[in-house]
């Protein structure tokens, strides 16, 4: 019989084992991007990223006769415990082969290292928070991912479920022809123009010249925008300022937009150029010639991803959103991209998810996230009868 033991992951071999096991689970799958290595160091904790100033990982590795077949990280997102007064950790990082008993094995290590700090429950994947790559695609294996989104083996969904974790929340990639964006419905157009009337709206790209303070103005209106929204927890000082360094060569001033009144800001969206054919090409390696292959000729780019319409509190549901969109269309136009794709939204937020039904745009990926807690159907202690 093989020998599988799952260990927490410390030493330097470990570690590589760990970040290069998706090479081995994707090889020849045409739809995989691998991630950007240097990056994906960050996220587990393996150099230093500022989501772990204040929070807890602990990756662990499955070996089946001494190999690695694979990996799954605890994380605990402190955030999420102030906010919602839930002890609740989060798994993500999940990688597997096809094997019930590896991935009981996984979730059990999860689940004993969770207890360990007096946590029950937990919640994911999120790799490592909402705020970054997170979900486990359940529908649309048929295309390549766009940048930042995650893609995983199809059978995944079947493995975690079978250890006991039930479906809490759905969300949606929606695509589109940049064409449509110049066809808004009339009514939504007629939204666009009450709004900017009422309140007076002026828009603008982002300014170069205070790239920074601008990228932190992005981020703070994300923060402040979503504090309803399910899961949300705040991105520290720490991070925004992580992001406004580690984001200023992928962010393109064209594909912004900025709403104003009075001279401040309300509202804001932005898209990312999707880099990921480039990043397939290059293997996930930016040097020592990759980062200059990611970035060389933009233009070429004709792909790319609506990350994110926020309007602060008092403006939203007033069509401020649709403003911003409205106001990224001739950009988007003059740039001569062709298609796009609006991720993520949640199946909970049903004004976004109305409102790009009602444009037109149609959903091509499924994501889920997925709750364990002692009062589920199975629990953790009954994985190994599952597996079997």
């Amino acid at each position: 019989m093989p020998i599988l033991k799952v260990i927490p992951v410390q030493s330097r071999r470990e570690k590589k084992q760990f970040l290069e096991l998706p090479w081995k689970l994707y090889q020849g799958d045409e739809f995989w991007v691998p991630p950007l290595r240097g990056n994906q160091k960050e996220m587990v904790n393996y150099t230093r990223h500022a989501f772990y100033e204040k929070n807890e990982i602990q990756t662990f590795l499955a070996l089946k006769d001494g190999q690695p077949c694979g990996r799954i990280a605890a994380i605990i997102n402190n955030a999420h415990i102030e906010r919602y007064q839930d002890r609740r950790g989060y798994f993500g990082f999940f990688e597997c082969v096809e094997d019930q008993e590896v991935a009981a094995a996984l979730f059990e290590a999860v689940q004993a290292w969770f207890a360990e700090r007096e946590i029950v429950d937990f919640r994911g994947p999120m790799n490592p928070s909402m705020n970054y790559e997170c979900g486990l695609l359940v529908e649309g294996f048929d295309s390549t991912p766009f940048f930042m989104m995650t893609y995983n083996k199809p059978y995944y969904g079947q493995l975690i479920e079978a250890c006991g974790l039930r479906r809490v929340q759905d969300m949606y990639a929606f695509w589109g022809h940049a064409e449509m964006l110049k066809s808004l419905d009339k009514k939504l157009g007629f939204v666009v123009e009450e709004a900017i009337r009422r309140f007076g709206i002026t828009i603008r790209k982002l300014n170069t010249r205070r790239f920074k303070e601008e990228v932190r103005m992005f981020l703070n209106i994300y923060n402040d925008s979503l504090q309803g929204t399910w899961g949300f927890t705040p991105l520290s000082e720490g991070e925004i300022e992580h992001m406004a360094t580690s984001m200023k060569h992928l962010i393109a001033p064209e594909m912004t937009c900025v709403a104003e009144v009075d001279g401040k800001p309300i509202g804001a969206t932005f898209a990312l150029l999707d880099y990921n054919p480039r990043i397939k090409k290059i293997d996930g390696k930016l040097f020592p010639t990759g980062f200059a292959r990611l970035l060389w000729n933009r233009r070429a780019i004709k792909r790319m991803r609506i990350l994110s319409t926020n309007v602060v509190p008092e403006y939203q549901r007033w069509g401020v959103g649709l403003v911003v969109l409205d106001g990224l269309v001739p950009n988007v136009m003059e740039w001569g991209l062709e298609e796009g794709e609006f991720s993520w939204v949640l199946e909970s937020n049903h004004l976004s998810y109305s409102t790009l039904k009602r444009g037109g745009a149609k959903i091509t990926k499924t994501y889920r996230f997925y709750d364990y807690g002692p009062n589920e159907d199975l629990t953790l202690k009954n994985f190994r009868s599952v597996a079997k």
